[in-house]
């Protein structure tokens, strides 16, 4: 009589669909996780939100906050560093398979990159032209005429008055400045101008 071959104890079908499940679950958490990711990118001011719905996320899916907050503050390094080295959406989905994330999350992650990028990337150079914009300029020489030290009268300094725009309002900032401080800030404002030349 011929011996049947024994079946192999491999995972049963319900464990089988369990686990397609589970694959398919986690997929989902990752693509709501990585739309959450993109909008905050494009709408960086609205952080509140971002940390609202981080928080909604995190008790939908059981997850603690603070941890899932911990995890996007590290996620958000890589576009950060993307945008930084002007990296393709090819180059990043290498980045994020050298990181352990499996063929798909890495495409999606990638493909999604590729999508947000113009937008992101002029956001980037938006916001690195307008970190505090200087709207008008006040300034006054001074000779120190009595002074406690001795040393110090008769010095030449520089009174500044800079209006400096935040957002949408204005802020006066201002600085007093010893005549080398002051032509080491001309030096730079000359160099800073050079610049600015070279892009326009």
């Amino acid at each position: 009589m011929p011996v049947q071959p024994k079946e192999l104890s491999g995972p049963s079908k319900a464990q089988r669909e369990d686990a397609e499940q589970n694959l398919h679950y986690e997929e989902v958490q990752f693509v709501s996780l990585t739309e959450l990711l993109y909008q905050f990118l494009l709408e960086p001011k609205e952080s509140e939100r971002f940390l609202a719905q981080l928080s909604e996320f995190a008790g939908e899916n059981g997850m603690g906050a603070g941890p899932l907050r911990g995890l996007m503050k590290s996620i958000l390094l890589l576009p950060h560093g993307a945008l930084k080295k002007n990296l393709t959406a090819e180059q990043v989905k290498e980045d994020m398979l050298t990181l352990g994330l499996n063929e798909d999350k890495s495409t999606h992650f990638s493909d999604q990159w590729r999508v947000h990028y113009p937008v992101l990337s002029r956001l980037a150079v938006g916001q690195t032209l307008m970190v505090n914009q200087l709207v008008d300029m006040e300034w006054k020489f001074g000779v120190t005429v009595g002074t406690s030290e001795l040393q110090k009268a008769g010095n030449i300094f520089l009174q500044l008055k800079l209006v400096v725009r935040k957002g949408n309002s204005t802020e006066n900032v201002y600085m007093e400045l010893t005549l080398p401080q002051f032509y080491n800030f001309l030096h730079e404002m000359e160099r800073a101008k050079a610049s600015m030349d070279c892009f326009s």
